[in-house]
């Protein structure tokens, strides 16, 4: 019991102290000690080495008691802390922001607790391994909590997007009239200048999605939620909020959600107001919305690029899909010729965001929306092809019944004519995709032959023609085999060559004045000048020729009596012409010449044939004809020879003079 005694303790201690510094101070003088000095002293260091650590495992003992109990103050706070919140109502944030710097102070602090008690290594039902758990039931807590404000921030936050910017009803109604299938007139301004503002390119604007002011505190709760491992749950909520956000946009842009079917039975005049609000939504959703989009997660995420671009795809997925959706239907449709404009102009914006595209989802977490994108621009690009290929067969088999009503310019080739003049515009996009579409070098095989020795050969032209070029060049043709077939529905052969000359002078018009051009060369407009110039002589020998052959002098003269004109047949050849004339006043009247300067030329053609023949035969023969036979004076028949060919049928009546 006397070892219990602090005062003995003492006096051994300074007894020990004193026999260590006695065998000091002989080693020091005494270098060569005995093997059993040696032994003795081996023991004495083994037996100071256990007390020493003995009193060291004490020492660690306590200082670990110490921590414990200093992380378990700490966490007990922090959970009195965290339940104090929690039982609030109100957003943490919107107490101010102390009180939230506090609030994400207070969830780093028990994170840093976790990290050093998991640290320890904790046995099951320790008293480490129960603070440990308590712990982590605070930054769970806590995170539920982050989360909901998270969430919430990003929603409350939004700005405000102001419709009228994005208003498309000021120009839904404008464009083609296109209820029938060959219907277009001659004017397409104002359908070219709305496309060329639907087509031109734009910039990408960044605008602020959510208020800027909140940026700082959501970073810092991305981070602490990150920090803590709360990454999916983080990345969760930030979607969840930002895809309905982008849903928002679409209704603002009136993109309406429809199913492929619905798509598939509109209405063409309804289906092409969609596809031109579409179009204009597309590039406002993909250049303003989607790019603001990428920026925003950026900044959110500043931490992790991967994460960032995740988030970044997955709240914009549904968004552009919608988009993608109505584009697939839109190919997957019938293919009219009238719808081709639109959907080239789909095509187009297509081409001019993909760029976009590939640079928002340059990974793979976007790779799915870089091949979807893709597919559909794919497709349309078939669509179009396809369209304009169905177009060319629709000409060749487009058949009449009954022939064109005085001979003027069929309903047919205006459609064609202005259709191609539009597709000028589109011209880059078609010879991109009709490059795989070879067309054979144009065949005339089924139009006249080309007898003059003027034209040129086409296959050296044809060669240097683009696949666009080749493909014009080939409807034409289509074109004029369909309107010789129906020029033989004429039993006039006249009217035949009049049908033609009109038709094909419209076609080398619209070529000469366009920059359809520089597609088919200036051989091609040479060749069809040519052309309808020599129908238009082919018009005037079937409509001439018999009646100027009652205006020469063979035949009037008596057999063997040199010099003697036989009156009566003088007589039967001014009545047959007469009443020849009459016939041709009253038919052709009725036929038309749209083109005025060209039915001047052939008025003054006519002229110059008929007139003069006639008052060179009245004047020959004068002494020979009686006045009373004269129905008309060359003056008489020039004037109603400009009645000719305006499409008004008249007659006249026959009266003799006394």
């Amino acid at each position: 019991m006397g070892s219990c005694n602090p005062v003995m303790e003492a006096l051994e201690e300074e007894k020990l102290i004193a026999a260590a510094k006695f065998i000091i101070r002989e080693l020091d003088s005494n270098k060569t000690l005995s093997d059993e000095a040696v032994r003795v002293l081996e023991d004495l260091g083994v037996q100071l080495a256990a007390i020493t650590k003995t009193t060291e495992d004490k020492d660690e003992e306590q200082d670990g008691n110490e921590e414990l109990s200093d992380m378990k103050g700490q966490i007990d706070s922090i959970y009195h802390k965290v339940m104090t919140w929690e039982v609030g109502q109100s957003m943490i944030w919107e107490s101010g922001p102390d009180e939230a710097k506090e609030y994400l102070k207070a969830v780093d602090d028990v994170r840093r607790l976790i990290e050093r008690l998991e640290g320890l290594n904790p046995v099951k039902n320790s008293e480490e391994h129960e603070l440990l758990r308590k712990a982590n039931d605070v930054l769970q807590t806590s995170m539920a909590r982050l989360e909901e404000v998270f969430k919430h921030m990003l929603v409350q936050n939004k700005q405000h997007l102001e419709p009228e910017r994005f208003s498309f009803r000021s120009t839904e109604d404008d464009g083609f009239d296109n209820s029938s299938r060959f219907s277009f007139g001659d004017d397409l301004g104002d359908e070219s200048t709305q496309r060329d503002s639907i087509s031109r390119g734009s910039e990408v604007f960044i605008m602020d999605l959510v208020n800027p002011n909140i940026i700082p505190d959501l970073k810092n709760i991305a981070k602490v939620m990150f920090d803590s491992n709360y990454n999916k749950e983080c990345c969760q909520a930030f979607i969840s909020a930002r895809k309905d956000a982008l849903d928002y946009c679409l209704c603002i842009l009136e993109v309406e959600k429809s199913s492929i079917e619905d798509v598939l039975k509109m209405e063409w005049a309804t289906l092409n107001n969609k596809i031109r609000r579409w179009i204009k939504a597309l590039k406002i959703f993909v250049r303003n919305y989607l790019a603001s989009e990428k920026f925003f997660c950026e900044q959110i995420f500043d931490q992790s690029e991967s994460t960032a671009s995740f988030c970044f795809s997955e709240s914009s997925k549904a968004s552009i899909l919608q988009l993608l959706n109505f584009a697939e239907a839109i190919a997957v449709g019938t293919h009219q010729p009238e719808k081709l404009l639109r959907i080239l102009d789909m095509y187009e914006v297509l081409v001019d965001l993909r760029p976009d595209i590939e640079s928002f989802y340059p990974d793979e977490n976007g790779s799915y929306l870089r091949i979807e994108f893709q597919d559909v621009l794919t497709r349309v690009g078939d669509c179009c092809t396809s369209t304009f290929l169905d177009f060319k067969s629709a000409v060749g088999s487009n058949v009449s019944n009954a022939a064109f009503p005085g001979g003027g310019i069929h309903h047919l080739t205006r459609y064609v004519m202005n259709y191609i003049r539009t597709l000028i515009e589109y011209s880059y996009s078609l010879n991109t995709l009709l490059k795989d579409h070879g067309e054979d070098q144009d065949q005339d095989s089924s139009s006249s032959p080309d007898t003059s020795p003027a034209f040129e050969d086409d296959t050296n032209e044809n060669s240097s023609l683009s696949p666009m070029g080749l493909h014009f060049r080939s409807l034409m043709s289509i074109l004029e085999s369909n309107l010789e077939e129906k020029s033989r529905l004429y039993k006039e052969e006249a009217l035949g060559h009049l049908f033609l000359m009109n038709n094909i002078h419209y076609m080398a018009e619209k070529v000469k004045g366009s920059d359809l051009r520089t597609v088919l060369g200036d051989n091609w407009i040479r060749k069809h000048n040519w052309k309808f110039q020599q129908h238009a002589m082919s018009y005037e020998r079937s409509t001439w020729s018999s009646i100027l052959s009652l205006l020469r002098d063979e035949g009037l003269y008596h057999s063997g009596n040199s010099g003697s004109i036989s009156k009566s047949l003088l007589k039967d050849r001014l009545q047959g012409f007469y009443t020849a004339f009459e016939e041709i006043y009253k038919s052709q009247t009725g036929w038309s010449i749209p083109n005025s300067q060209l039915c001047e030329d052939l008025r003054i053609s006519m002229s110059l044939k008929v007139i003069q023949a006639y008052r060179t035969f009245v004047g020959r023969h004068a002494n020979n004809i009686s006045e009373k036979y004269i129905k008309y004076t060359a003056d008489d028949l020039e004037n109603y020879l400009l009645d000719l060919l305006e499409g008004s049928p008249r007659s006249l009546h026959s009266f003799h003079k006394k």
